[in-house]
């Protein structure tokens, strides 16, 4: 990027006085940043970060804290993380996604799972391994000590309905028993575990 430099006195050029013009180059007594003035910039800094942050909690992000262990081994009991409320209002919601919805039997509840089948696909789960539109899926994100044997019959995903299940099958109670989500009801992607620090880190 270019700038234009100011108009400074020629040093090889005296003025009319036949002296070198000193006071010229200082700043006016009006120029020179008061300590009251300075609190002021710095406060008025502080409002509109302070604003900045509260808007994106408020629209874009919202720190939630887990509760339970049906989605380890990523997501552990009393984790916190951010979820991201606006980006399902420009994008869709994909098979693996992690999200946060509202309990269908109990919408004062709160649940995080992760998005295993969605609208209109043939699901199927014989003793635990998981079937979509007849093909087997492979779920690096399911240790084998957290896999189980339970089986689920074929059933096609409502429109306006996702399936979810835990990581930790074993132990989680999700779409198998609930039934699938209505789309209203999801409400936040998972996105960042940011307590404790061990944890910390993009969720996948």
């Amino acid at each position: 990027m270019e700038t234009t430099p100011p108009n400074l006195p020629n040093p090889e050029a005296p003025d009319s006085t036949g002296r070198d013009d000193l006071q010229s180059a200082l700043p006016s007594p009006s120029a020179i940043p008061t300590k009251s003035g300075g609190i002021g910039l710095w406060l008025r800094d502080l409002l509109v970060s302070a604003a900045a942050s509260v808007l994106i909690i408020t629209f874009l992000y919202q720190p939630v804290r887990v509760e339970g262990t049906s989605m380890l081994p990523r997501l552990e009991d009393r984790d916190r993380l951010f979820i991201n409320k606006f980006v399902y209002h420009i994008a869709g919601i994909e098979r693996g996604d992690v999200v946060v919805f509202h309990y269908p039997r109990d919408p004062e509840k709160s649940y995080i799972k992760r998005v295993i089948a969605l609208p209109g696909d043939r699901l199927r789960i014989d003793r635990g391994m998981v079937w979509l539109n007849g093909k087997p899926q492979s779920e690096s994100y399911v240790p084998d000590e957290y896999r189980d044997t339970r089986s689920f019959e074929e059933t096609v995903v409502p429109e306006g309905y996702y399936f979810m299940m835990g990581d930790h099958r074993s132990i989680s109670s999700d779409s198998r028993e609930f039934g699938p989500v209505e789309r209203s009801l999801i409400y936040g992607k998972a996105v960042f575990v940011y307590w404790p620090a061990r944890d910390a880190g993009v969720v996948h």
